[in-house]
């Protein structure tokens, strides 16, 4: 049966409005419970223990990773295995979320006394407040559902982006209250390109042979020379105070458009004497930053003010930070 491709696009729209005007909702019925929440977190030297079970315990797992990684101490617990012997997980000062959209399904309401008898705080995230959970914990995260996205009013939709977005919405409050910064963040991610984003720095870039130098007086054929054998497209310009300028791939173009002989020239008569820097000890990623916002590919690299080297953009590519 062919679907019209309005059709589609009517439905998806639908539905993406019917979920951001869903959080939209909780938002302006957020309570006072959120603030005592995140005030008892940031307060416990336990953990957080989120448990859940179908979709809500799908949604559990992923907070549990978004904590994790945010500074949060976490750990995932499957409502059913909870009551056969995952219990154990929970400790003394741990504080537990149990993530339900009804707070009446059979595993809650079994698990919920075995948490209560533990001595345990109890944060129930539903979207019935009356509902067993909603009458059982210390404190609620409410989520409130009055249709699923899904035609049928059936399959975990709406109810599921809640959840996502309040748990978001904690970690997030928790980080601020925290203090956790892109350094920080760097510490749970050191691999992949997001890690290498916060850590890597622009020494650590810098090889063996990325230092291409020429006095102001060197023949333009020395420059040339310079600037092949070190392969980075340009040499820095120096001379005893320190770096003057800086000779390109294209400056050597453009003198070659303009001069037919340039067997006299020298090295300050074609350097650019106001080149783009960066300190070594800024992040790469603020490297590459500068470079596509002067649309250039090599950068000299100092250390205290003082020539370091070169830096070219496939050293950053080569990398694998972006």
């Amino acid at each position: 049966m062919a679907v019209k491709k309005s059709t589609i696009l009517e439905s998806a729209r639908r539905t993406l409005k019917m979920e951001s005007s869903a959080i939209e909702a909780m938002a302006e019925q957020l309570s006072e419970d959120f603030d005592v929440v995140v005030k008892k977190l940031l307060k416990s030297n336990g953990r957080l223990i989120i448990t859940g079970i179908g979709k809500s315990g799908n949604i559990a797992q992923k907070l549990v990773a978004t904590f994790i990684s945010t500074g949060q101490p976490a750990v995932f617990m499957h409502a059913a295995d909870a009551i056969h012997g995952d219990l154990g997980n929970v400790h003394k000062n741990d504080i537990v979320l149990c993530i339900s959209k009804s707070g009446d399904s059979p595993e809650i309401k079994v698990l919920v006394p075995l948490l209560k008898s533990m001595g345990t705080t109890l944060i129930g995230m539903v979207s019935n407040v009356h509902s067993f959970l909603g009458k059982q914990s210390d404190h609620i995260l409410h989520t409130p559902v009055e249709k699923e996205a899904c035609p049928n009013n059936l399959a975990p939709t709406t109810s599921t982006t809640l959840q996502l977005a309040l748990g978001d919405a904690l970690a997030v409050a928790l980080m601020e209250c925290r203090g956790f910064t892109a350094k920080d963040f760097a510490r749970y991610h050191p691999g992949g390109a997001l890690g290498k984003k916060l850590y890597v720095k622009v020494a650590d870039l810098l090889g063996n042979n990325s230092d291409p130098a020429v006095k102001p007086d060197t023949p333009i054929k020395d420059v040339i020379i310079e600037i092949s054998s070190k392969r980075l497209g340009a040499t820095a310009v120096v001379d005893k105070s320190g770096l003057v300028g800086v000779i390109t791939d294209g400056d050597l173009r453009r003198m070659l458009q303009h001069k037919t002989d340039f067997s006299k020239l020298k090295a300050k008569d074609i350097m650019s004497s106001q080149p783009r820097t960066i300190e070594s000890t800024e992040l790469a990623v603020e490297a590459f930053h500068v470079m596509e916002s002067n649309h250039i590919t090599s950068l000299i690299v100092l250390k205290s003010g003082k020539y370091k080297g070169i830096i070219h953009l496939h050293d950053i590519l080569k990398e694998g930070i972006f």
